[in-house]
This record gives C-alpha cells, structure tokens and sequence, in this order.
C-alpha cells in the first residue's frame, strides 16, 4: 500500500468516525503548525539555580546567603558584550558626559562617535562603549 492511500484511508476513517465539522483532519494542520515552546534564558536557569543553592544553603546548613544590595545590569543585550572590538583596537578615553555643563547631549554623541573612530561603525560596540562617556546622573 502506498503512503498516499494510508493517508487517504485514515482521512476517510475520520471522516467516518467524525462527521460533517467534528472532522479532527481540519485542525491537524493548525495543530502540526504550533511552534515548540522557547528554551529557558541563561539568565533564568541562572537565576533558579541560584535560589536552589541558597535554599539548600538555608535549610541543610543555616546558612544565610549575602543578599546583593546593588546589582549593576547592563541596559542592553549581554550578547553586545561578546562582539569583538576591531583588531588593534584601543578603548578611547572618553570625554565624560555628565548633564551639569553647557554641553548638549547632541554635541556629546556626535564627540563620543568621533572618538570611537573605527568601531562607531557597529550599532552593538556604540552602545557597548556609550557608558564609558558618561559620568554622575546620566550613567544611573
């Protein structure tokens, strides 16, 4: 028996078995078309290991974990701080921006891309290097 008279077969027993729009041969394909649910971020599975461990560490030993009070995360992907810096290339040092003088943040961010020279050329390095020219309230 061929694959297509299996299929056609099993479509005629459902339609048998199912008549008029109980037919389940009409949701099957919207059925098959369900993406796999996403993996778990790194962050995640970090994070729950995390209170594992220090739940094992409160409940087996006593032990109280150090709780952080500040915790600095970057405002951007951690995936920008992976892409490599051209070759030979040496961080400059940034004119700091800090909101309290006469500067405008637009004279700031076209010095700050003048600074980066070869690596402004990437959307990720500049927002990578951006905190590096900031300083006081504007790097918070």
């Amino acid at each position: 028996m061929h694959l297509d008279q299996q299929v056609g077969g099993q479509q005629a027993l459902a339609n048998a078995m199912f008549p008029g729009d109980c037919a389940p041969q009409r949701h099957m394909e919207a059925y098959q078309q369900v993406p796999d649910p996403q993996p778990a971020h790194r962050q995640d599975v970090d994070a729950y290991w995390t209170d594992k461990i220090a739940e094992v560490m409160r409940d087996q030993f006593g032990i109280k974990p150090k709780v952080n009070t500040y915790s600095y995360r970057t405002p951007y992907s951690p995936a920008y701080d992976l892409i490599p810096l051209p070759n030979r290339y040496k961080v400059p040092d940034f004119t700091k921006f800090s909101g309290q003088d006469d500067t405008s943040t637009m004279e700031h961010v076209n010095r700050f891309i003048i600074q980066c020279g070869e690596a402004a050329n990437r959307d990720e390095l500049r927002v990578h290097l951006l905190s590096s020219s900031l300083s006081g309230s504007t790097f918070t």
